[in-house]
C-alpha cells in the first residue's frame, strides 16, 4: 500500500456531494437519542443494532435505515446528528459538503420540515463558522412513495425555499424510474433549484437516460451501470456530468462484489467526472476518508487520478466560482507540496 499518497489522500482539501444525513447515524447516537426521546428500539444494545448492519440488497439497508430514523423527533436530535457527521469530516479535511435529508420520512412521523431544516441548518451554520466547512442542503424525494406525495412535499417546502439550494430522488431504484417524477422535478427546474438524481446504481442504464433527458439533471449520483452503454458513457463525458460515486456503499450493497472489481478507475479512464463520496457511512463502515483508503488499497490508483477525484468533486460542487478556484488551488498546493 503506497504509504505516500495514503498521506497525500488525508491531507487533500475534499467535498463530498453525496451524502445522507440520516446515513450518518451511529449507532452509538440512535441509543442516546432513543433514551432522550424515551423511543423503544428492536434491538437490545449497540453490538445487536451494528450487527443488523449486514445487506444483501439495497432495500435489506433501507429497511433499517427507516428504522434508525425513529429517534429523530426534535430540532435538537437534528441538530446532533448534522453537527457529529460535521466535526467527524473534519479530521477527514472536507471542507465543503452537499447534503441530502429525506423529509417524507419524517414527515409521515409527524415530524415538521421546520424542526428537520432548523436543526440540520443550525449545525451546518455553526460548521461554516467554527470549522470552515461551507455546505449546500439538497431536500430528497423518496422515489418509493408516489410523485403526488413529493409535489406535497415541494409544496410544503416552499416557506423554506430559501434554506434549500436543490432537490434530489433517493430510496428503493428498482422500478422507481425517474419518469414517474417527471413532474415535480420539472417544477423544481421551474424554481430555479439545482437537480440531483440516484439512478444507475441498481437500476439500468435507461434510469440514466430518463434522468438526464426527462429531469434535466444537473448531477448523477452513483451512475455505475451507465458503464453497460456505451452511448450514454460519451453522453456523460461529452456533457461532463459530475458522478458522485460511493466504493463502501458499492460494497455494502453488493453493487460490487470486490473492491478490486471497483468501476471507478475505469469512469476516469473514460473520461467521466467520477467522485469519491461515502453516502451512508454510519451504515457502510466509513466517512470519506476511509474511502479513499480503501480505493488506494484495493486499486492500482496513481497520484495524477487521486488528484483528478478530488479535483472533480470541486468542479461537480454548487460553489460559487471563486470559492471554487480557492479550493483547487488549496488541492493544487497540497499535491505541488508532496511532489516528491
Amino acid at each position: 500500500m503506497p504509504h505516500s499518497l495514503l498521506s497525500l489522500a488525508e491531507r487533500m482539501p475534499k467535498a463530498e456531494l453525496h451524502l445522507h444525513i440520516e446515513g450518518s447515524l451511529e449507532p452509538e447516537l440512535v441509543f442516546q437519542l432513543a433514551e432522550r426521546n424515551q423511543v423503544k428500539l428492536a434491538y437490545a444494545d449497540i453490538d445487536s443494532l451494528r450487527a443488523a448492519y449486514a445487506f444483501s440488497n439495497l432495500q435489506d439497508f433501507l429497511d433499517v435505515y427507516y428504522a434508525g430514523m425513529s429517534v429523530l423527533l426534535t430540532e435538537q436530535d437534528f441538530f446532533d446528528l448534522t453537527w457529529a457527521y460535521l466535526t467527524r469530516v473534519q479530521q477527514d479535511n472536507v471542507v465543503h459538503v452537499e447534503i441530502f435529508f429525506d423529509p417524507q420520512a419524517h414527515l409521515e412521523r409527524g415530524v415538521g420540515l421546520d424542526v428537520q431544516i432548523g436543526g440540520i441548518r443550525r449545525a451546518l451554520e455553526q460548521g461554516k463558522r467554527e470549522l470552515g466547512i461551507s455546505f449546500r442542503l439538497i431536500l430528497s424525494f423518496l422515489r418509493h412513495l408516489s410523485e403526488d406525495s413529493a409535489l406535497e412535499t415541494l409544496e410544503l417546502a416552499q416557506p423554506f425555499a430559501e434554506q434549500i439550494d436543490g432537490f434530489g430522488l433517493d430510496s428503493s431504484e428498482r422500478g422507481h424510474p425517474p419518469s414517474k417524477f417527471a413532474r415535480v422535478f420539472a417544477r423544481c427546474q421551474q424554481l430555479g433549484y439545482k437537480i440531483t438524481v440516484h439512478a444507475g446504481e441498481e437500476g439500468p442504464p435507461e434510469y440514466v437516460w430518463e434522468a438526464l433527458d426527462l429531469l434535466k439533471v444537473d448531477r448523477i449520483d452513483h451512475g455505475n451501470r451507465a458503464l453497460e452503454d456505451d452511448a450514454l458513457v460519451r453522453r456523460l463525458a461529452a456533457d461532463g456530468l459530475t458522478l458522485t460515486v460511493c466504493p463502501l456503499s458499492n460494497l455494502k450493497l453488493c453493487v460490487v462484489d470486490d473492491l478490486r472489481q471497483h468501476p471507478i478507475l475505469r469512469m476516469l479512464d473514460l473520461g467521466l467526472k467520477a467522485t469519491v463520496n461515502s453516502d451512508d457511512p454510519a451504515y457502510f463502515g466509513g466517512y470519506i476518508g476511509d474511502n479513499y483508503r480503501a480505493l488506494i488499497e484495493h486499486l492500482p490508483l496513481t497520484r495524477e487520478q487521486l488528484y483528478q477525484l478530488g479535483r472533480n468533486a470541486f468542479e461537480g460542487a454548487w460553489l460559487d466560482e471563486p470559492s471554487k478556484q480557492r479550493h483547487l488551488q488549496r488541492l493544487e498546493q497540497v499535491f505541488a507540496e508532496t511532489s516528491n
